[in-house]
């Protein structure tokens, strides 16, 4: 088992001159035991999670053309079709041969493909590309073939069945992260890099569970590290006379990560990919960008050299009049479909306790301007003069001043907390060009005093009334996790984004998790 100098600069076990053949047979026999099983570990479930993947868009695809067919004809005699279609048997065999097409399409389009299981927007994102490429080049065919083709009959096919396919594929997405959650379909990975940068990716790993990523041992490939640094990993690390292969075959990994680029370089980066191939090895590797979105990434090879080209955060365009446009028409329907409940609030916390309805609170918003936030009222009155007495029962993170079992809430209030009720006024603070729908979390005063260089980018956007940080842990979020998932909206947004933000919110209020 000769490694190649590239992949380790250290021999492998299986290369000791000192060891006895026996036990040396033994090793090799073990380490191809342990690389098969991995192997076949995931192959399994991928395999098994494709296939019915597969079927069950089959079904919806085949399901929507025929729908389609009867939705537009219903039971016309297909006589009274154009030539082309009673001379191939009607409309009902165009459905089905569209419905072949449609399925090949997916096939051809990579739509199944493990590698994009449990990655977020782009499963959708390669649905929806390879059903508008198929249904664009129908209509252009036809167009340029003269063929007389029902419009109404592709009308119905195509918006039903992509819908379809996108649903199945949500509710692929809620059992695979059900069986993550068990220990089940996973990918098992050994990161290659020191422990700084490996701390990094496995953070990462774990901000997205529905990934599947599951670090099983980290691979130093050389130098002395700091026992310190080491405890932190909170998995085997492993270095020393020992090749990446076996730390491979030692850990039951299944894809290799490589978190430090310069550990290995491009040409170690190249060899060690051909080393994994008969292994059945997937290679990742990270190129040390933190927290930019794919959109703002492009791989332009230079002389052979992949470079990653990253665009200029995307600030600027959150505060654009589109984004404006759309928190208008959306705020102004949430009020109105919220209109009763927010009625029934306000008779709640004025049979509950003395005071006002509402809650008015100063907070900074775009370019440092002060406004005055709205809320339903939570807490007793004068609440907020009771703070410094409460203040070594503090909860909170960083900046954040919090109380889990805080004796100001009122009965009505709690329950308000819990679902987020109280903050639907602010509602009106959007109306008013004060808010947005999403945003960073709006700061007090105090707050902003003590930002420094990097936080004060949060003030080049309006606040939000929910955000990343309202789908990712509410009040149990860290303070550092809080401003990351913040600057990591300003620098990233898009209007796909705030929709996406916009539906989690929802399940996070109805889950009422992390609300205090």
């Amino acid at each position: 088992m000769a490694e190649r100098a590239a992949a380790s600069d250290v021999p492998s076990r299986a290369d000791a001159v000192d060891e006895p053949a026996e036990n040396t047979l033994r090793w090799a026999w073990s380490e191809l035991a342990n690389l098969a099983t991995a192997r076949l570990s995931r192959h399994t479930w991928q395999t098994e999670y494709r296939r019915r993947l597969s079927i069950t868009d089959s079904l919806v695809v085949f399901g929507s053309v025929v729908a389609a067919r009867f939705a537009r004809f219903g039971g016309v005699s297909d006589t009274h079709q154009p030539a082309w279609v009673q001379t191939i048997g009607g409309y009902t065999l165009v459905a089905l041969l569209l419905g072949l097409a449609w399925v090949c399409a997916l096939f051809w389009g990579d739509a199944w493909s493990t590698r994009l299981i449990g990655h977020g927007w782009a499963e959708y994102e390669q649905l929806a590309l390879v059903t508008f490429r198929l249904f664009g080049c129908i209509a252009i065919a036809s167009l340029l073939l003269r063929i007389e083709f029902a419009r109404g009959f592709l009308g119905v096919a195509l918006p039903v069945g992509l819908v379809g396919l996108l649903v199945n594929r949500w509710v692929w997405r809620k059992i695979a992260a059900r069986e993550r959650s068990v220990g089940r379909y996973l990918t098992n990975v050994l990161v290659v890099g020191d422990p700084r940068s490996a701390g990094d990716i496995m953070r990462s790993f774990a901000r997205d569970g529905q990934a599947g990523y599951r670090v099983v041992g980290v691979y130093f490939p050389g130098g002395a590290l700091d026992p310190a640094e080491l405890a932190d990993l909170e998995v085997p690390v492993l270095q020393g006379p020992q090749s990446i292969r076996a730390a491979i075959a030692e850990t039951g990994a299944d894809t290799v990560a490589v978190a430090a680029i310069e550990r290995l370089g491009s040409h170690g980066i190249r060899e060690l990919a051909w080393d994994l191939v008969p292994l059945g090895v997937d290679l990742i590797v990270a190129p040390g960008i933190v927290d930019v979105a794919d959109q703002r990434m492009q791989l332009r090879p230079v002389g052979n050299l992949p470079l990653v080209h990253v665009s200029q955060p995307n600030y600027n365009r959150a505060t654009t009049f589109g984004k404006m446009a759309f928190d208008w028409v959306f705020a102004a329907g949430s009020l109105l479909v919220t209109g009763p409940v927010m009625l029934f609030a306000a008779i709640a916390i004025k049979l509950d306790s003395r005071g006002p309805v509402f809650y008015r609170s100063e907070r900074i918003g775009l370019h440092g301007n002060p406004f005055q936030m709205i809320k339903f009222r939570t807490m007793v009155v004068d609440a907020d003069k009771a703070k410094a007495e409460l203040a070594e029962g503090d909860e909170g993170a960083g900046l954040l001043f919090k109380i889990r079992a805080d004796p100001r809430v009122t009965r009505v209030g709690r329950f308000l907390r819990k679902y987020s009720l109280d903050e639907l006024p602010q509602f009106f603070n959007v109306l008013l060009g004060d808010m947005s729908v999403v945003g960073p979390r709006p700061p007090l005063a105090e707050e902003v005093e003590r930002y420094d260089i990097t936080l004060q980018r949060k003030l080049l956007v309006r606040p939000g009334v929910t955000g990343l940080w309202q789908v990712s842990g509410r009040s149990d979020l860290p303070w550092a996790e809080a401003v990351r998932l913040d600057m990591y909206y300003i620098e990233n947004w898009s209007m796909i984004s705030d929709l996406l933000i916009i539906m989690k919110t929802v399940s996070a209020v109805t889950a009422a998790d992390g609300a205090y």
